[in-house]
């Protein structure tokens, strides 16, 4: 069991340790997860790709084991709808049964499908303006004409 628990505790990553411990590098990943409604989901892999670099989904999890009171970790799953808490010392269903509370259903392979309540949020990058060109009234070329 300690080697399990030793395998969280210190994973290998891309990402140094001193960028790992930063405080604004896990707040990051909090203030995302506190945004996440009730009754629907994010992977791992989604909040990495939102991040941007310097984070993966392994990096995110490492995170999430940490994450402060109020944080609604349990609505965080695995590439493939499941629950990853199945080696923490928790009861082996407690994030499923707490995502049921919510109205998420899990099928009989302990999976949710995130077509359904996968949570995408909105970008707060605005769409630049369209440029556009404008011609001439006439599409016919001009014949040496002065205008």
């Amino acid at each position: 069991m300690a080697l399990r628990l030793a395998r969280f505790s210190a994973p290998q990553t891309n990402v140094s340790p001193a960028k790992r411990d930063n405080p604004n590098y896990r707040e990051r990943v909090y203030k995302i997860v506190r945004r996440i409604p009730a009754g629907r989901v994010m992977t791992y892999g989604q909040i990495a790709e939102l991040l941007g670099e310097g984070y993966t989904p392994r990096t995110v999890g490492f995170v999430m084991h940490g994450a402060p009171d109020g944080t609604p970790w349990h609505r965080v799953l695995n590439a493939q709808g499941g629950c990853s808490t199945q080696n923490i010392v928790l009861p082996h269903n407690k994030q499923q049964l707490m995502l049921e509370s919510e109205g998420v259903e899990f099928g009989k392979n302990g999976r949710c499908d995130l077509q359904t309540f996968l949570w995408k949020p909105k970008s707060r990058i605005r769409k630049t303006p369209q440029v556009v060109l404008y011609r001439r009234k006439s599409a016919k070329p001009s014949r040496g004409k002065k205008r």
